[in-house]
């Protein structure tokens, strides 16, 4: 299974609550770049894994727009920025592997997505996520790890 790991576009510094914050103009462009980086490299998503908070439902709405609006998306609660690695591998482990979803997209937050790396690759490490930067994982679900393939993010493409 090859999975993606999205960071949030650029948001607000600033809002009524951190769940709040959208994203900015630029967090906007990121997430624009970062969905046409996808559809030139052919990569076919079968389905997106959302953050409820404003911000990653933001940058997902961007990916739509250029991606398609036939995407199923699935947003869950507990990966916010203080969400739970191991409960998202274990999401993976278990409902993704059981409907064998092939390609599976991320969007969520710092510190969460560079713990979730860490999480689902054999060496462990968590990268430091630009906006909108993405990471590649080529899992392997019998052994339920995988290991990072790429990490891209807009400024490596611009």
């Amino acid at each position: 299974m090859q999975v993606y790991i999205m960071r949030h576009g650029q948001a607000f510094t600033s809002g009524s609550s951190d769940a709040l914050r959208g994203l900015t103009a630029q967090g906007k462009l990121e997430a624009h770049v970062m969905a046409q980086w996808l559809d030139n490299k052919k990569i076919t998503i079968d389905q997106v894994i959302v953050s409820p908070f404003i911000r990653a439902q933001e940058t997902t709405k961007e990916l739509i727009n250029y991606l398609g609006d036939d995407l199923l998306i699935t947003t869950l609660d507990f990966i916010t920025p203080s969400g739970s690695a191991e409960q998202m591998h274990d999401y993976i482990d278990g409902v993704c592997v059981t409907d064998k979803i092939q390609t599976l997209l991320i969007v969520s937050h710092m510190p969460l997505v560079s713990y979730l790396v860490a999480e689902l690759t054999v060496d462990g490490n968590g990268p430091i996520f630009q906006t909108a930067g993405i990471a590649h994982i080529d899992y392997d679900v019998k052994r339920m790890k995988g290991h990072l393939v790429s990490l891209t993010s807009p400024s490596d493409l611009c």
